[in-house]
């Protein structure tokens, strides 16, 4: 295994921030912080990580609303999501306020990234995929070696991401799931924002909102 992965659930939304640590050199990326830093710091010292950057799938504030205070405390960069969400982290204390969740100051992160682009967690190489429709610059981030993917609120176990919010395409979110995870391989697990892990075959065949009998 080149990569151990801990989930760590947080904020009163049960967001499932991930930790991704190189075994090869100890590095490690905090994907989508959005509250209970102790707690994720905590998590980061039973694993014996040096956390090197954090990384974001989007910017709504329950995936995001931690991240600069981790980038001052820890003294890393952030990377992603995809300049289109520029404008959900410009607006993130008025998100939290409107939304009882503690405040976070907006911010800019230190990489943004596309379609194409590659993160490196020590050695291993995570591919990044833009993947629109939840938020427009909503991005996943796939380790291809372990066959794995973080989805961030793109697709769960028997759902998809809601499309509600400004800036949502529900005919995005399908075409991303169906025309760029999906071919990715049944044998893909993936780690998303909330709830438990799936695979891409399972969803394919059971979730009612984007499986291959209501689209095949």
């Amino acid at each position: 295994m080149s990569i151990q992965c801990t989930i760590v659930p947080v904020t009163a939304y049960q967001q499932n921030c991930s930790i991704i640590k190189c075994q090869v050199t100890g590095k490690a990326a905090i994907v989508d912080p959005g509250g209970d830093v102790e707690r994720i710091l905590e998590a980061v010292k039973n694993m014996d990580a040096t956390v090197d950057k954090i990384i974001l799938t989007h910017g709504h504030m329950d995936h995001c609303a931690a991240a600069d205070i981790l980038r001052q405390r820890l003294s890393v960069p952030i990377e992603g999501p995809q300049k289109a969400d520029e404008f959900w982290l410009e607006k993130l204390p008025e998100w939290c306020d409107m939304s009882g969740f503690p405040h976070a100051d907006s911010f800019e992160p230190d990489r943004w990234l596309e379609e194409g682009d590659v993160v490196m967690v020590g050695e291993q190489t995570l591919k990044v995929l833009h993947c629109p429709g939840h938020t427009p610059g909503h991005i996943v981030f796939y380790y291809d070696e372990q066959k794995v993917a973080w989805v961030g609120d793109v697709l769960f176990q028997g759902s998809i991401g809601r499309t509600d919010f400004p800036m949502g395409n529900a005919e995005e979110l399908v075409a991303s799931i169906r025309e760029k995870l999906f071919p990715l391989g049944d044998d893909i697990t993936f780690i998303p924002g909330h709830g438990p892990t799936s695979t891409f075959g399972q969803e394919r065949q059971s979730n009612p909102f984007v499986s291959d009998s209501r689209y095949g």
